[in-house]
């Protein structure tokens, strides 16, 4: 750390997220902006690059996928700075499901939002204390999430995980699970499920359904439940079915809406994604605290995605 002051701006940047070949454009574009760099070489590097940042730092960026997002969050969140900090978001991975979200749509649109575009403060979601920002899934495999292809990503965000789990998982083992959901402050009650699950998946700032923006509601201080039931096996089969089983009403899919629900295995340890790095764990508790992080937004972010009127181009 400098001790001059000049570091109030640090940009974290994987080198190794996506297709590799944004580093140089990135580096000249952050010292334009005035930027510090900070290169992750393994695995813990973001997280502690951005800790050590913020006693200085007021703006902290991240440069990768959104598993470079969450690394520095979590940095944030350790040095008790959520309050003091702004995050900027540059995409440079495979998926950027979370830039996406908030409206960035490239690496130097990423630095256009961050010089001019509006600071929101959104939920932020945690998980046995890990926070995440994105979503968190229960039931892929750390096998599946490593195989996943950028070009599925790409076409279908954080569905691609859960289809690779049915492609590179022989006889898929279902989940016996039992999860409480918390009561809501619109008058949803507290809710109990208990049975076999294929997936659960929970959004905070992304929600799993075809027929709407993959934007959740990220300023209405619940998290988005959607369990996916061992029966829902024979809707799966192709790619094409992951459209109908998550955009429509199904016997099988259970939503539920929530400020907190906690999730209790009934054989063994789950193996859990939040937001690409995975966590394993036989009870999980998770929560969102509402306005908690504030994010540089672009032009397309949308507070309440369904009043935009906009469909997710859902590529399956």
């Amino acid at each position: 750390m400098h001790s001059d002051g000049a570091d109030d701006r640090v940009l974290v940047l994987n080198p190794v997220s996506g297709s590799q070949d944004h580093v140089d454009d990135v580096v000249e574009l952050a010292g334009d902006h005035g930027f510090a760099v900070r290169k992750t070489e393994e695995g813990g590097d973001a997280e502690r690059f951005a800790r050590e940042a913020v006693p200085d730092a007021d703006l902290v960026a991240a440069v990768g996928g959104d598993g470079t997002v969450n690394e520095v969050i979590n940095g944030i969140v350790a040095a008790d700075a959520l309050e003091s900090t702004t995050v900027g978001v540059i995409p440079a991975g495979t998926g950027n499901n979370f830039a996406a979200n908030i409206g960035i749509e490239g690496i130097e649109h990423g630095f256009e939002v961050i010089e001019h575009g509006r600071r929101q403060r959104i939920d932020l979601g945690a998980a046995n204390d890990r926070a995440f920002v994105n979503s968190c899934i229960g039931g892929i495999t750390a096998e599946a999430s490593s195989e996943t292809t950028t070009e599925s990503k790409k076409e279908l965000g954080v569905l691609a995980y859960v289809k690779n789990t049915f492609d590179t998982v022989d006889g898929f083992d279902s989940l016996p699970l039992r999860v409480e959901t918390a009561a809501g402050p619109n008058g949803e009650t507290a809710r109990n499920w208990e049975g076999e699950a294929l997936f659960v998946l929970i959004g905070n700032c992304r929600r799993f359904t075809g027929a709407r923006t993959a934007q959740a509601n990220v300023e209405d201080g619940l998290l988005e439940v959607t369990i996916v039931e061992d029966a829902a096996t024979t809707d799966l089969i192709g790619s094409a079915a992951l459209e109908g089983l998550f955009g429509r009403e199904s016997a099988h899919i259970v939503r539920r809406r929530a400020p907190s629900l906690a999730i209790e295995s009934r054989r063994g340890s789950v193996e859990y994604s939040l937001d690409g790095e995975m966590l394993e764990t036989e009870s999980l508790s998770l929560e969102t605290t509402a306005s908690a992080l504030e994010v540089a937004v672009g032009e397309r972010y949308r507070s309440n995605p369904d009043e935009a009127g906009e469909t997710w181009p859902f590529n399956a």
